[in-house]
This record gives C-alpha cells, sequence and structure tokens, in this order.
C-alpha cells in the first residue's frame, strides 16, 4: 500500500517536472507558444488561417537567410553580409534573364553562382587573409549593395514570370516561399546533423585550435561553411524578388540583423558550437508573429521595434538562464534524442491548440461598428510622411474612421508584409503609399482579389487596380524645382543635384523631372549629382564632399527638404547669399528655412492635404461610392514672397 502510494506521487511529481523541464529546455519554443496565445487573445484578425499563412510568408526570408547564418555562427563565425548577397543575387538572375535574354535556368545558376562567389570571397578573407570574420563580411555588405546598384543601375527590374511563380501560391491558399523555407529547412538540418562538414562546423565552434590539432582542415572548411552561406542568401534573395515580382537592388537591407537574431534566438551561441536548424526556424517565427501581431494591434511602428529588441533580449535571456541552471544538454545537430525531439514539439502543439482555442473565445462578437482602413506608408522618418500621418488621423477622427497606420521603413519587403496583415484582418480598405511602385503590385493585387479597395497616395502602383490615386506628379515638380533654380541663376550657372535614395520611385521620377526641366536651359550646367537617400544627415555630408570639387557652385536642387537643409549646413554662410538652394516637399522645417531666407524655395505637395484626401476617398471606396481614378493635389513654388500665407 505504501508502494502504491509512493508510485502515485513520484508520478505527479514527474509530470510537473517533465512540463518545468520542456519549458526550460526549449526557451525559444516556450516564447514563441506564449506570443501566439497572447497575440490569439489581443487580436481578434491573428488566429485565422489566412493570418497565420501570411506569418509563414513573412518567416520565410528571414529563415533562410538564417539556416545559412546557422552554419556561420556554429562555427564560431559571423556573416554580415548575407542581405547585400540576396539582393545581390536577385539583380544578376533579374538583370541576365530580362536585359540580357539569358535563358531563366541558366540565370537562376548564375544567381546562386553569385550568391556562392560572396561567400567563397567571405571564406577566403576569413581563412587565408586572416581577417576578422565581422570585418570581412561588413566588406561584402558594402560590396554587394554597391554591385547590386551598379548593375541595377538603382532601378528595380522586372523579374521573370516563371520565377516569379515562386511568390505565388499552390492551390490558391497555400503560400511557396513556405514551402521553398520548408525545404531549405530540411536541407540545413541534414547538413548540421548528417554530414561531415556540419560535424566539422560543431567542431570548429567548439574548439578550433583542438579541431586542428585533431587533423580537420579548418580553412578549407571555413570555405565550404561561407560558400553555405552564401547560397542559402541567393535562394532567400530569389524568393524575395519573386514575392516584389522585381528585383529590388535596395532589398533585405538589414536582414543580416533579423537573421543573426532568428539564429540566437533559437538556441545558438554566438560563441560557437550550438545550434540546429529547427530552433533557427522558430526564431524566425517568434520575429514574424512579433511583428504581424504589433501590425494587427496598431501598435505605434516606433514602438515596435522597442518592443521587438525587448521580445528578442528576453527571448536569449530565457536561453541563458535555462543553460546556467544546467535544465538540459547543450542542443546539437547531433541524431541523438529525435523521438524525443519530435514528441516535445508534438505536446508543445498540443498546448498551443488548446489555450489558443480558450482565448479565441474572448473575441466572439467583439468587432468595432467604425470602418476600419489600413495606412502603410514608405516611411515615418521624414517630416514629409509624418505630415501625411497627420492628415490623414486628423481626417479620419473627424469621420469616425478606426485608422490603423503602419511604417515599412523603406523596406519594399516589409511593406508588402504589412499590406498582407491588412488584407488578412478584413479591413473595409487600404491605403498605401507604395515604398516602389513595382513592388507593391503583388499585395494590391491580393486585396483587390479579396475585394478591399486600395487608395495610392503619392505614389502610384503599376500593374495593380486601385480605387484612385492620391499624388501630386513628382515629374512636373521636378521640372518645377528645376525652372525656379535656372530662373533664379538668369538662365546660366553651376548646380548640383542631391538626389533620394536609389531604387526608390520618387528619386526616379524628381530626378527625371530635374533632367526634363534643365532641358530648357543650356547654360545652367550640372557639375555633380549624387545621392543623400533623403536625409538631412547625408546630405551634409555628400554636400561637404561636393563642394571640395566644385567650391563655385552657385545653385543647388534638392530631390527633399531634407537633404537641402543638409546642404545648407554645409553651405554655411553662403546658403541664401552667394549659392541658391531649393528644396522638395514643403516641409515645416523646409518652410521655416524659406522664412529665413537660407532656402531660396521649397516645391510644395501639401502632404497633410494628401492624408486627408485618401482617408476621405477610401471612406467613399468603402460605401461603394463614385471616386475618380486620379486625384491631382497641385505642387507649389514657396519662396520667401508667398511663404506666409502657404499651409501644408
Amino acid at each position: 500500500m505504501a508502494t502504491d502510494t509512493l508510485k502515485n506521487s513520484s508520478t505527479g511529481a514527474g509530470g510537473a517536472a517533465a512540463v518545468r523541464r520542456l519549458l526550460l529546455d526549449n526557451g525559444a519554443l516556450t516564447a514563441l507558444i506564449v506570443l501566439v496565445i497572447a497575440m490569439s487573445a489581443l487580436s481578434g484578425d491573428f488566429l485565422t488561417t489566412d493570418n497565420l499563412l501570411n506569418v509563414g510568408v513573412q518567416a520565410a526570408v528571414t529563415a533562410i537567410l538564417a539556416f545559412g547564418a546557422t552554419f556561420v555562427i556554429v562555427a564560431a563565425g559571423i556573416d554580415l553580409s548575407v542581405g547585400s548577397v540576396a539582393a545581390l543575387s536577385a539583380t544578376v538572375l533579374a538583370w541576365t534573364a530580362t536585359s540580357h535574354g539569358v535563358p531563366v535556368f541558366l540565370a537562376v545558376v548564375l544567381a546562386v553562382a553569385t550568391g556562392i562567389a560572396a561567400g567563397l570571397v567571405n571564406g577566403f578573407l576569413i581563412a587565408y587573409g586572416k581577417l576578422p570574420p565581422f570585418i570581412a563580411t561588413l566588406a561584402m555588405l558594402s560590396v554587394g549593395r554597391g554591385l547590386a546598384l551598379v548593375i541595377s543601375g538603382g532601378s528595380p527590374i522586372a523579374f521573370p514570370d516563371s520565377v516569379s511563380h515562386l511568390g505565388d501560391t499552390l492551390g490558391g491558399w497555400l503560400p511557396v516561399p513556405v514551402l521553398v523555407m520548408v525545404l531549405m529547412g530540411l536541407i540545413a538540418a541534414f547538413v548540421l546533423g548528417r554530414t561531415y562538414i556540419g560535424r566539422s562546423m560543431y567542431a570548429i565552434g567548439g574548439n578550433e585550435e583542438a579541431a586542428r590539432l585533431s587533423g580537420l582542415r579548418v580553412n578549407k572548411q571555413k570555405l565550404a561553411i561561407y560558400a553555405l552561406s552564401g547560397l542559402f542568401a541567393a535562394v532567400a534573395g530569389i524568393v524575395l524578388a519573386a514575392r516584389l515580382s522585381s528585383a529590388q537592388p535596395q532589398a533585405a537591407n538589414g536582414y543580416e540583423l533579423d537573421a543573426i537574431a532568428a539564429v540566437v534566438i533559437g538556441g545558438a551561441s554566438l560563441a560557437g558550437g550550438t545550434g540546429k536548424a529547427s530552433g533557427t526556424l522558430i526564431g524566425a517565427l517568434i520575429l514574424a508573429v512579433l511583428r504581424n501581431g504589433l501590425n494587427l494591434l496598431n501598435v505605434s511602428a516606433f514602438w515596435q521595434q522597442v518592443v521587438i529588441g525587448v521580445v528578442i533580449a528576453l527571448a536569449v535571456l530565457l536561453d541563458t538562464v535555462r543553460r546556467k541552471a544546467g535544465a538540459g544538454s547543450v542542443v546539437t545537430g547531433g541524431g541523438g534524442g529525435k523521438g524525443r525531439q519530435a514528441g516535445t514539439y508534438a505536446l508543445a502543439a498540443v498546448v498551443t491548440v488548446a489555450l489558443v482555442a480558450a482565448t479565441s473565445l474572448l473575441h466572439t462578437g467583439s468587432s468595432s461598428a467604425n470602418p476600419k482602413i489600413g495606412l502603410s506608408l514608405s516611411t515615418l522618418n521624414n517630416p514629409f510622411f509624418v505630415q501625411i500621418r497627420a492628415g490623414a488621423q486628423a481626417e479620419a477622427k473627424k469621420l469616425g474612421v478606426d485608422l490603423t497606420v503602419t511604417d515599412a521603413q523603406n523596406d519594399a519587403s516589409q511593406q508588402a508584409n504589412q499590406l498582407q496583415n491588412f488584407t488578412s484582418s478584413g479591413l473595409g480598405a487600404i491605403i498605401v503609399n507604395p515604398v516602389d511602385s513595382d513592388a507593391a503590385s503583388n499585395s494590391v493585387k491580393a486585396a483587390d482579389k479579396a475585394g478591399i479597395p486600395v487608395v495610392a497616395v503619392d505614389r502610384g502602383v503599376n500593374n495593380a487596380t486601385t480605387a484612385t490615386l492620391v499624388a501630386s506628379d513628382n515629374v512636373a515638380g521636378g521640372e518645377l524645382a528645376a525652372k525656379t533654380i535656372a530662373e533664379k541663376l538668369g538662365g546660366q550657372g553651376k548646380i548640383v543635384i542631391l538626389q533620394g535614395q536609389a531604387g526608390t520611385s520618387a528619386a526616379r521620377e524628381r530626378a527625371q523631372g530635374f533632367a526634363d526641366g534643365l532641358k530648357a536651359y543650356p547654360g545652367i550646367q550640372v557639375v555633380a549629382q549624387q545621392p543623400a537617400d533623403f536625409d538631412r544627415t547625408k546630405g551634409l555630408d555628400v554636400m561637404s564632399n561636393l563642394l571640395q570639387a566644385h567650391p563655385d557652385v552657385q545653385g543647388v536642387i534638392a530631390a527633399n527638404d531634407e537633404m537641402a537643409l543638409g546642404a545648407i549646413k554645409a553651405l554655411g554662410s553662403k546658403a541664401g547669399s552667394s549659392v541658391s538652394v531649393v528644396g522638395f516637399d514643403g516641409t515645416p522645417d523646409g518652410l521655416t528655412a524659406v522664412k529665413n531666407g537660407t532656402l531660396y524655395a521649397s516645391v510644395a505637395q501639401q502632404p497633410s492635404q494628401l492624408g486627408r484626401i485618401a482617408v476621405d476617398n477610401a471612406l467613399k471606396a468603402v460605401k461603394d461610392q463614385k471616386i475618380p481614378s486620379a486625384i491631382k493635389v497641385p505642387v507649389k513654388v514657396v519662396t520667401k514672397d508667398n511663404v506666409a500665407g502657404f499651409t501644408g
């Protein structure tokens, strides 16, 4: 009897210990379960088939990059170049296939070979050049991005239709990017757990000197490890470009940080020797769930960055506590414990489904009566777009509209994710200010297919149907800026042009307008044209550099007011006296500079009015009211003579 009682007690204690061990031994998995449950409880739109598939699609590119980064990190290295290599590989594919008529299959081979070649260069510099991995791959980050811009000329290149199907769905519901992610994950798991090179990674990461003394050819293995990272980066670039229907030279900017974060969250150590593909996948899913859920919850784009950083830190801290507590053995790519690992994931899935089903009851019948509209802005790190948001929010409040605003941070892929989230949330209408007019087309088509009207603001969407376009004419505005500076200089003089971020449609259109407008003034000599990325600090630096070569410049045209203000800072006392500066956008700081006389003029687009008109017409589209296919908000040259009466 006593024996029976003891057994029962041990069984109960063992069950509690098993659950505790499950949670501690799988810190990333625990974090993912908690996130899924929390998002399901907080948002009724999270737990839908469409949205969960969106999460998978949004995790795909990061996960594929991270699988390649896992090889490097397990071997105690780092690869900061994967985002640039991804963009370069996709650009090579599109450039060879569409611009030079290379057969698509061969173009794909060349793209993959480009990624492998970049990885081999990294590996050679690290293994034989003895450069630290951080320095070698940082150099490749710059080289890869620069080559992508050189090859593309700074403009997106249309992707071959046959390869663009990688961004489609099978059977109308299963996203191909998710399938590619799973396939690449299986390959990564096989390499880590079942191959000689995989065992070499763990040996090098655990103790490189011991691995060398045991007869392992460490330098050759490093070449192979970084080549694998480049190969996975190339595949990720192809999948990303397929989603966007174009190769964007600025695509995957900063993705190397997400890839590294996914690997570390998944349980790998930056010191090397530990890590597995399944953990990396979980890390990528955590990042995707976070971004998706925060979009659905209408969390401020600025706070999203804070929340994501905190959650990453907590997830890694949990794993660190687990390791120090000795809760489980160090995870490697070996074959032991596969059955227990599968059981762990199965149990986690059952627990998650049960808890999510319970929390989903919280949202029964809890829908808002107000019309819901989503606004995706290309960036909120620019006063012009901040004013669009302000105008949109003021009009939404006036009309009783629930407006959700997201910030794409000048990343076409991130904007595609946000538009997918809006579509799966079943909003009444979507307003989009595209990062790139071509890259937004697939997402807008998906919204149109779901019966959700889309209003484009400031920039149009190519190859897709929108309810209306609310915009100023960037080309016409550029021509007006050229005319303004030429007339100020009396048709004679030397000027420089500060261009916007390479690859964006606004930069291309305004540059075209500058060029077209200056054709009427042969006496105006453009002595230099350089991009300053729509940024004030870069405008200051670029203008300072240009003044060294062209100290006698008499005029400056900047593609936005921020760059113009940077140029004014570089010019010092010359601004407004011997050098005339013309900006673009009519931002508050720009208008203040016009009042002070340092900025001669700004081609103002009235951004607040753009936001107000966009919301007004989006609401009309929700109510099936007729709206024009295009609404042009006139641009206006604002100088010291008329700035007092101007309101944006």
